[in-house]
């Protein structure tokens, strides 16, 4: 399975620029997006959010989660994520905790995630484009809370958070990455 988790690395990198001490700095930095109402607590510590029964595209996510310096990983880092399943509904009570998961980061700042293409809802009168949110927290960092989206989808230009500047850079596209047409993502997070 280890294979599965590699994908081509598309990471949008700034700025990185040595300083006199050693150290680098960058304007890498992740951009933070809404917590959305169906956040819940708790999620499992687990990398396969999949079942046998799950309907939807299959997904890899991955990245390494880094200082804003750029290059250094931060090890033991929380990585929470949650989204609809392919008919856009969140699981809100069930204690299955369906497409909602936690990981611990990796020495080397690395995460990884089995899941499903996320489906749409409306908000209001719109359709939210699919995405996935991310909540990052740990001892070396200061929360983020963000949401990747997925290139070519029509929904983000009338979307009130996804057509944002801001929001540009964790656009990202879907990579075909094994034969039974599942697809890759790469998401590096800087925070």
């Amino acid at each position: 399975m280890q294979s599965a988790f590699s994908a081509i690395a598309i990471s949008t990198f700034g700025n990185i620029v040595p300083t006199k001490q050693g150290t680098f700095h960058g304007d890498c930095e992740t951009t933070n997006d809404i917590l959305g109402p169906f956040y819940r607590a708790g999620a499992p510590l687990r990398s396969d959010l999949t079942t046998a029964t799950l309907m939807g595209t299959r997904i890899y996510i991955s990245g390494k989660v880094k200082k804003k310096d750029c290059v250094t990983p931060i090890k033991g880092a929380l990585v929470e994520i949650w989204h609809c399943d392919s008919k856009g509904e969140y699981d809100n009570d069930s204690q299955d905790f369906n497409q909602r998961a936690s990981f611990i980061t990796s020495e080397n700042g690395e995460y990884a995630f089995k899941t499903i293409l996320p489906g749409k809802y409306l908000n209001g009168e719109l359709f939210r484009p699919s995405h996935i949110h991310f909540r990052v927290s740990g001892n070396e960092l200061d929360e983020l809370i963000s949401q990747i989206y997925f290139e070519h989808d029509p929904d983000i230009v009338k979307d009130p958070w996804a057509s944002k500047p801001q929001a540009k850079e964790r656009i990202l596209p879907l990579i075909p990455s094994m034969t039974d047409g599942s697809l890759s993502i790469q998401f590096d997070i800087y925070c």
